[in-house]
């Protein structure tokens, strides 16, 4: 099946499960420097036997903290028919102090910017305002969630980008981080399109709509530019163009998830965020059955999407 011939109910769930399966199959790989990991068509849902896995405690096929969140995002659009920052905050909050949206409600991986930010939550910071906004804080915590607003959202690219940046403001208040959640929702939007050269659509709409909607310009054009090596790190644009890396070179979602996590690093939070954009440009059905069936907490992600799909 060509792309253009996806269904756009696979590509939502594509998209959504592609992130989910991405995180889970990172998990294992997190922290390891590039030349530590298996070689590529040896990394799967559970490594090679004798590979030293992170977060060994942690079943496989079990999602982290960018799965949860990006959950709570989508549990609250949904329940509020748009984005309330106090209702997305309230259930981030839940996340972290009850393990909502996680699997066995077992809270794991939680980044240090988050929890400075969800700290400030708790002790009555407005959810506008909770987000570091200090330039080195600028953590991937907010990307690697925000699949779920393109997947639901049905208005032009104008209100994309704000809802977009604003929804990075509970955890990541910085400028660029924002930047870089508003362009990787217009590069899902035109995936959902099957739009060919998405991602040159998308940073022409974000140069062109941005600054309208109050984004700096020169911030805009840091996102926009590759960065001289990518790492797969935590900082936002590495990991922005370490996704993009990994879905371009790679023909189908089972390599670009093996790529993502070739860079090594922050392997679950790269493998999520390329895994989103792959889901959607190959759909659903192209994922492999055996993570699809690998892929743990069913029971919290099927009613989530069942809604999604039934709002668009």
């Amino acid at each position: 099946m060509t792309s253009a011939n996806i269904l756009l109910s696979d590509r939502i769930v594509g998209g959504l499960l592609g992130l989910l399966i991405g995180d889970a199959v990172g998990v294992p790989y997190e922290f390891h420097k590039a030349g530590n990991l298996p070689p590529a068509d040896e990394i799967d849902m559970i490594p090679p036997p004798g590979f030293p896995r992170s977060h060994s405690d942690i079943l496989p096929g079990t999602w982290s903290d960018d799965g949860a969140q990006a959950l709570c995002l989508l549990a609250s659009l949904l329940a509020c028919q748009g984005l309330d920052l106090h209702d997305f905050s309230r259930r981030l909050l839940d996340w972290a102090d009850r393990g909502y949206c996680a699997v066995d409600g077992i809270v794991f991986d939680i980044g240090l910017q988050t929890s400075r930010a969800l700290n400030a939550l708790r002790s009555g910071s407005p959810a506008q305002s909770s987000g570091p906004a200090d330039e080195r804080e600028n953590g991937n915590g907010s990307l690697m969630r925000v699949l779920p607003l393109a997947l639901w959202h049905r208005g032009d690219d104008e209100e994309l980008i704000w809802l977009g940046a604003r929804q990075s403001l509970p955890t990541h208040g910085h400028s660029r981080s924002r930047i870089a959640c508003a362009m990787y929702c217009l590069w899902a939007r035109y995936e959902l399109e099957g739009i060919e050269d998405s991602w040159q659509t998308a940073s022409t709409s974000l140069r062109k709509l941005g600054p309208i909607g109050g984004l700096d310009k020169r911030e805009i054009e840091l996102v926009l530019t590759p960065p001289a090596q990518t790492h797969g790190s935590g900082y936002v644009v590495d990991s922005l163009w370490s996704a993009r890396i990994a879905v371009d070179e790679s023909i189908d979602y089972t390599a670009t998830i093996r790529r993502a996590i070739s860079f090594g690093n922050d392997t679950d939070t790269t493998a999520a965020i390329a895994g989103g954009i792959a889901g959607i440009r190959h759909g659903a059905s192209a994922i492999p059955p055996i993570w699809q069936k690998g892929l743990r907490g069913r029971e919290l992600l099927d009613p989530l999407l069942r809604a999604l799909i039934n709002a668009r």
